[in-house]
């Protein structure tokens, strides 16, 4: 039936698009809900506020399943080293660089709708997906095995699996009855697009502060995102200010290997939350992406376990297709949450970690934290662990991920 759909995923930003375009050309039918069609990018259009920092593993999800094209020939910027300091960017300091592991590159800058545009033009090249965008949706009613989505136009579409990739208010969770643990960080982030003198850079940088971290993210030509870490009341403060106010407080603050500031382009906050679920699936359903998980964006690692999720999800259902077993059936699912929850959870205590770490003025604290970067710079085998996990190639991985094909036996 035209309704019917063996898995109905609620959400096509990037994590529910991957998770579609990686099932696309197989005997399963998937049908796609979508909120609103994203805007068609030109090369003319300043860069968005919202970016994402692609691992190696996420690009090699992206490269799996024919998406990455999309990107590359609209804008992304590579970058191959990433560089953390305290106090003296001088005495103590770590720099990474990709060359060091025989890669060419950390990852690559990327606005989140660029990603996204690239994977719902990929999906509508399968024969297997229907794209359902804009899609309004009114009611959720989740049955093992058989989940209805109402649409506000009326339509009614039926799944086996219910796939929740609508972020972390997510209604099929909730109509799941899938609680989470949550609290908020004493932290918002505002992030600021700007135009600087410098020619585009290869280099990312974090500048902790007891307030919270200074980011540079580089973009293409001389164009940058700053990611400005702070309380609450500060980042309140901070966007009331005038343009020429807010300047006057970014060229104050930030580290003068900035380089003079020439625009600012725009500027947005958001509070930050620690979220998880309290478990990823239910007969018949299963969490991807921020729906499942939300962690601090320290080291810009939410959108690339969530690709990571919908990798590992991919291939659990493949594989049970092939081999003839229930897709919804509890048992199935179990492999995916095993796959990804632990990992999930480590990366989530990691950042919560640096934030307590870092977000103090402690001076005995603040001291130690001081050596540690200074040794780091000078202790080789920890810092080939950091670069794996910068790039996603530290712990279980999926075979995407891997930039392996997904190994199907009878």
């Amino acid at each position: 039936m035209e309704n019917h759909y063996d898995v109905l995923i609620v959400g096509g930003g990037m994590v529910g698009a991957t998770l579609a375009c990686a099932l696309g050309d197989s005997n399963l039918s998937v049908a796609v809900l979508e909120h609103q069609t994203p805007e068609p990018f030109t090369a003319e259009q300043d860069h968005d506020l919202r970016v994402s920092a692609l691992s190696i593993a996420s690009q090699n999800i992206l490269e799996m399943i024919g998406a990455w094209p999309g990107i590359i020939s609209r804008r992304a910027t590579p970058y191959a080293r990433l560089k953390t300091w305290e106090a003296s960017e001088e005495k103590a300091a770590t720099e990474f660089n990709a060359h060091d592991s025989g890669h060419s590159h950390l990852g690559h800058i990327v606005e989140n709708r660029v990603i996204q545009l690239a994977l719902l033009e990929r999906l509508k090249t399968f024969d297997n997906i229907d794209l359902i965008c804009p899609a309004e949706t009114e009611h959720i009613e989740y049955a093992p095995g058989c989940s209805i989505v109402r649409l506000k136009d009326g339509r009614e579409l039926i799944g086996r699996l219910l796939v929740a990739a609508d972020g972390g208010e997510s209604r099929v969770r909730q109509a799941a009855g899938i609680g989470v643990t949550k609290w908020d960080y004493e932290q918002h982030a505002l992030v600021a697009s700007v135009v600087t003198d410098y020619p585009q850079q290869d280099i990312t940088w974090q500048q902790f502060t007891p307030t919270g971290p200074l980011a540079f993210l580089p973009l293409n030509g001389n164009h940058a995102s700053l990611v400005w870490y702070n309380t609450p009341d500060n980042v309140k403060r901070l966007m009331s200010l005038g343009d020429d106010q807010f300047m006057h407080e970014l060229v104050n603050t930030f580290p003068s290997n900035l380089g003079r500031i020439e625009t600012l382009l725009g500027k947005a906050a958001f509070p930050l939350r620690r979220q998880h679920a309290q478990q990823y699936v239910l007969e018949g359903v299963a969490l991807v992406g921020d729906a499942a998980h939300m962690i601090h964006p320290l080291a810009g690692q939410g959108v690339n376990i969530g690709l990571l999720d919908a990798a590992a999800l991919a291939e659990v259902l493949l594989i049970a297709a092939r081999t003839g077993e229930d897709i919804s059936e509890m048992e199935v699912l179990k492999d995916y949450e095993s796959a990804r929850r632990n990992h999930n959870l480590m990366m989530m205590q990691t950042m919560d970690a640096f934030y307590r770490i870092f977000s103090n003025d402690i001076a005995p604290l603040k001291l130690l934290r001081n050596i540690g970067l200074g040794m780091a710079e000078r202790l080789g085998p920890a810092k080939g662990k950091v670069m794996s996990f910068a790039m996603g190639l530290e712990g279980p991985m999926p075979a995407l991920a891997r930039k392996e094909p997904i190994v199907i036996t009878d």
